[in-house]
């Protein structure tokens, strides 16, 4: 399964690497080892995750109050989002209309 990644979500795992790293060090390396771990773990099972909207699902990522917003679409599999789980429903919805247009 090929995967791509959003220039959107490469952004939002950059500046949460970032933002770990400065509460601890090696921490934000941490986060994208467990982003790598959950993309990895979404290839094996493509459709484990909850569907978020039609064709949309979402995977947590563990450790961290993450979640990965992906398609899943013939043999790739698309992340468009890495967002905090905390965040306003509305910045996912947000994320999602982006993605569709």
């Amino acid at each position: 399964m090929n995967v791509q990644i959003l220039q959107s979500a490469e952004s939002e795992i950059a500046e949460a690497m970032d933002y770990y790293n400065i509460q601890d060090p090696g921490l934000g390396y941490e986060f994208a080892f467990e982003v790598k771990e959950s993309i990895n773990r979404m290839i094996s099972f493509p459709s484990a995750w909850p569907l978020f909207d039609q064709e949309i699902r979402k995977c947590h990522i563990h450790r961290f109050p993450y979640g990965i917003l992906y398609e899943i679409r013939e043999n790739n599999l698309i992340v468009f989002a890495v967002m905090h789980l905390r965040k306003s429903p509305a910045k996912w919805e947000e994320r999602l209309q982006e993605y569709k247009k």
